[in-house]
């Protein structure tokens, strides 16, 4: 059974960076296929995907968010990480992280999400 659980602050200031984390069980973040994405909902709106990790590391972040994302991961811990600098209100949003297998084209399963605004 593939799990996936995200953990973040929950409340950031504007300007901070907004730090994320997607812990994986069930299936090793390093397999071939299988690439590891955020995706972000906010309130009343479409979901929006963020990027993708590889299972090489290497990290593909969307165009929009290029210049204020980076990402990290602990492969001994089975976790990727999200940095998201410079953050605004309208960062706030539900936050997850999803597994897209290649072979099939589809987002085969899906943390159960965490949420993030940001506020003074």
């Amino acid at each position: 059974q593939v799990q996936l659980q995200e953990s973040g602050p929950g409340l950031v200031k504007p300007s901070q960076t907004l730090s994320l984390t997607c812990t994986v069980s069930g299936a090793s973040i390093t397999m071939t296929d299988y690439y590891w994405n955020w995706i972000r909902q906010p309130p009343g709106g479409g979901l929006e995907w963020m990027g993708f990790i590889e299972p090489n590391g290497n990290f593909h972040a969307s165009p929009a968010l290029k210049s204020r994302t980076s990402t990290s991961r602990d492969t001994s811990k089975n976790q990727f990480t999200l940095q998201l600098s410079s953050v605004t209100p309208e960062d706030s949003a539900e936050y997850y992280c999803a597994r897209f297998l290649g072979s099939a084209g589809i987002y085969d399963y899906w943390g159960q999400g965490t949420q993030v605004t940001v506020s003074s």
